[in-house]
């Protein structure tokens, strides 16, 4: 078998298993957001685990996804032009394997995985390489057929989002119209950045899509005037709170030195109730920006509380000149003499104005708390026993804390 026969082949499959079949060592191939495409092996038995998890879920699961992630190897993906080896990784049960890209007119369209049951030679690393030029030119044709339709889906949640649609029946009649899958129950998980930046925008759509790719729900990812669009949903299996949850966390845990604000919505089993779960993760966007810190707000609209009303509060509050006089008396107190009497209060009635678990989260010993919140009762007239007053309370801190 010559690579002259390979390259003219078009089946992605066929490919694959004259691969593997000359390098008798098992293959798999897979798009650029790492959704298999293909797999054969010469002995069934020598996949390894990694392997077997891919075929099994059609996609790398998060945690192999998170470890390539933090190894550089997505990275390498994307800029080695060359095969390259990357070493076994005993805690994601990946064995010793060969990568190469698959690229086209200087783009990467997928990857080729060989898995080193015995080291390979210098020629079929030059093979690889060979077969890989070819494999790049058919994901790139694939990718040139699906773009028309990727577009017509966008534009298809789109007009759901902005409400063109009336009724659920004139919904699912387009959807079958374009063989689009509507999921029984869904929300929408949307994503934005602080400030208009190309650059990082380009970089949190390809995240959010490598991660969104990885749930084990039905997902499907679009933009809209900066803001990147997961619409995650499920036909009667697992939890798609939990998936939305899991798929913030791993983002923001790649964009560790940026603002990234995150927004889940409320889930729902009819399709017309799109535009309201947007709304909401929206909602919860705009709180964690108006509060400018998205860290410490929830990501779900279902558990944002509070923080649903602080903006109206704050400009009533504007409105009518309101002044919270015990903490300003208290924040003039911290900046002259250094104090956390604000900080203090506020894990305090965080914690229900429990003793233990206030000085628990605050590193300090209960006698250490008890006496700064006697200072705070010698300085104002703040009574924690009273529940209304602690809700105000909490209220005008976050307002502080937002103009601060």
């Amino acid at each position: 078998m010559s690579l002259e026969k390979i390259q003219t082949l078009t089946n992605i499959n066929d490919i694959t298993d004259m691969v593997s079949t000359y390098l008798k060592k098992p293959v798999v191939i897979e798009n650029d957001q790492f959704l298999l495409l293909a797999y054969s092996s010469y002995y069934i038995e020598h996949f390894d685990q990694a392997n077997r998890q891919t075929i099994f879920t059609k996609h790398w699961p998060i945690p192999i996804l998170e470890k390539f992630m933090d190894e550089g190897i997505v990275e390498q993906l994307k800029t080695v032009q060359h095969p390259f080896r990357i070493k076994q990784i005993e805690e994601i049960g990946l064995n010793q394997r060969v990568v190469v890209s698959a690229v086209h007119k200087g783009q990467v369209f997928g990857f080729i995985w060989v898995q080193e049951t015995e080291m390979m030679a210098d020629s079929d690393l030059v093979f690889l390489h060979e077969v890989s030029h070819h494999i790049g030119k058919l994901l790139y044709q694939k990718k040139q057929l699906n773009m028309k339709k990727d577009e017509e889906k966008n534009e298809f949640y789109q007009k759901v989002i902005d409400e063109v649609y009336q009724t659920e029946n004139q919904i699912k009649w387009e959807a079958a119209n374009m063989s689009i899958l509507i999921p029984e129950t869904f929300l929408v998980n949307v994503f934005t950045i602080a400030q208009s930046d190309a650059e990082l925008f380009d970089e949190l759509t390809d995240t959010v899509s490598l991660f969104a790719n990885a749930l084990n729900h039905f997902s499907y990812v679009f933009t809209s005037q900066l803001k990147i669009v997961v619409l995650i949903g499920s036909n009667g299996k697992g939890n798609i709170s939990d998936s939305a949850n899991d798929l913030t966390n791993t983002v923001l845990s790649q964009f560790n030195n940026h603002k990234i604000f995150p927004g889940i919505g409320n889930e729902y089993s009819s399709i017309l109730q799109l535009r309201k779960s947007y709304l909401e993760a929206l909602e919860v966007i705009n709180a964690a920006k108006f509060t400018g810190n998205p860290e410490q707000l929830p990501f779900e609209y279902s558990k944002l509380g509070i923080f649903r009303y602080l903006e109206m509060i704050s400009n009533h509050h504007t409105k009518t000149n309101y002044i919270n006089k015990d903490l300003q008396i208290l924040q003039k107190k911290d900046q002259e003499s250094q104090t956390k009497l604000l900080q203090t209060m506020e894990i305090y009635l965080l914690n229900n104005c429990r003793i233990k678990p206030t000085a628990e989260q605050l590193y300090i010993h209960t006698n250490t708390l008890k006496y700064r919140l006697n200072q705070i009762a010698d300085l104002t007239s703040i009574d924690f026993d009273d529940f209304h007053s602690r809700i105000q309370l909490y209220i005008d801190l976050q307002l502080i804390k937002q103009k601060s």
